[in-house]
């Protein structure tokens, strides 16, 4: 046993900081940015080029929806196209938002994971989050198996036609006051995988979204990020 423990105490794992500007050092590749290109025909070009419609040409502009981008990197060599590269991608859904959690909720809460469809690259990123590197506990965040004792109903996935009943069980087992954040664009918007008959458009068109973070998938310092918003520890303003 002693061992062991010495031999993590040399390997030097280190839990990863939280750099100025949040940059996000993972293997995401980040998140396309709306930009103004040279013609109204190069940004007509990236339009075509998107296959989940994030990119929509306005003149020259390519303006991008981040929800809907997966990351296909279809755009990624683009002369003059910019991506960003931190981890602050967290934003409220378009209605329906409610703020932060109470102030007694800020040093401890609970977030149940629920998987709605989820293909696994968003779960294979929140499955580190509770390893050293990103250490969830510092923050006084931790992950319960159940919705009844969460603050926090975290989803990932589309919502898949099966799920739905699932989805707003856990939902309405929750305590008030609760909050709900999705995970990745098929959270977000569905994806690629919606809307259609088999999945939703979504998470929002199922159960109330408070917060968003986009990416496919997002990296783990950005869904932290989204836990210590919602949670109150920091603000918009303050990152």
């Amino acid at each position: 046993m002693m061992n062991w423990f010495l031999r993590g105490l040399f390997a030097g794992v280190r839990t990863e900081g939280l750099p100025e500007g949040n940059v996000a050092r993972s293997l995401s590749p980040g998140l396309p940015q709306s930009t103004e290109h040279a013609t109204p025909a190069r940004a007509r070009e990236l339009e075509a080029a998107c296959p989940t419609g994030a990119i929509v040409a306005a003149a020259a502009l390519a303006r991008v929806d981040e929800d809907r981008c997966v990351h296909c990197m279809r755009c990624k060599g683009a002369d003059g196209q910019t991506w960003r590269r931190d981890a602050d991608w967290t934003h409220p859904p378009a209605q329906n938002a409610q703020g932060a959690l109470e102030r007694r909720f800020m040093r401890s809460i609970h977030v149940r994971v629920v998987d709605a469809g989820d293909c696994g690259s968003c779960l294979n990123e929140l499955a580190q989050m509770n390893g050293p590197s990103y250490n969830l506990h510092r923050f006084g965040i931790f992950i319960t198996p159940t919705p009844r004792q969460a603050d926090v109903l975290l989803v990932v996935g589309p919502g898949t036609r099966q799920m739905h009943d699932a989805l707003k069980a856990a939902y309405e087992a929750m305590p008030e006051p609760k909050r709900v954040v999705a995970v990745g664009a098929c959270a977000a918007s569905g994806g690629i995988f919606g809307p259609s008959p088999m999945s939703s458009g979504g998470i929002a068109e199922l159960i109330p979204v408070d917060l968003v973070v986009p990416g496919c998938p997002p990296p783990p310092l950005a869904i932290v990020d989204a836990l210590r918003l919602v949670c109150g520890q920091i603000t918009r303003d303050s990152r």
